[in-house]
């Protein structure tokens, strides 16, 4: 699943969002689920994650009963402040008022394809962000380079 553009929706009065019928269109149900989970971002933002998606990943952190205390902390963050979202038959999700609260989105909202995930930010922040990040883009865009080609190491290249 690849989510990408950027969609300025708004909040109703029931703290319902209505998921783009472009990015709804894109979700496979019997690959992706029909839900969504909604956590806090470490950016700022919500982050919305395809049902399976996440369920995929909680899963892959599965590989010990006694994880170390890093994973720990970060499970007991992540899975207590997780939301699972059924959209409605218009394709709305109700948001938890606590993760509203904590990103400052009130009705109008920016829904951003972010790769695997959508992220929830206010129109101002998303524009002062993206801002910043166009002045930077080639810094940037040099940088994810650099991360990608030292990905593509061989462990045998590191050792010489």
């Amino acid at each position: 699943m690849l989510f990408t553009g950027e969609y300025e929706h708004s909040i109703d009065a029931k703290q319902r969002l209505a998921i783009p019928a472009e990015v709804r269109a894109s979700i496979d149900p019997e690959r992706h689920g029909t839900s969504f989970y909604a956590v806090p971002g470490p950016n700022g933002a919500i982050w919305l994650w395809p049902e399976r998606t996440f369920e995929q990943m909680a899963g892959a952190m599965d590989q010990s009963l006694l994880p170390p205390e890093e994973m720990m902390e970060f499970e007991e963050l992540l899975f207590s402040q997780a939301a699972r979202l059924e959209p409605d038959k218009t394709g709305r999700v109700r948001l938890p008022e606590r993760l509203l609260q904590q990103t400052g989105i009130e009705q109008a909202v920016m829904i951003l394809g972010v790769k695997d995930h959508l992220e929830l930010r206010t129109p101002a922040d998303w524009e002062q962000r993206r801002q910043e990040r166009l002045e930077k883009q080639g810094e940037i865009m040099l940088r994810a380079r650099r991360a990608l080609m030292a990905q593509r190491r061989s462990p045998a290249e590191d050792e010489t």
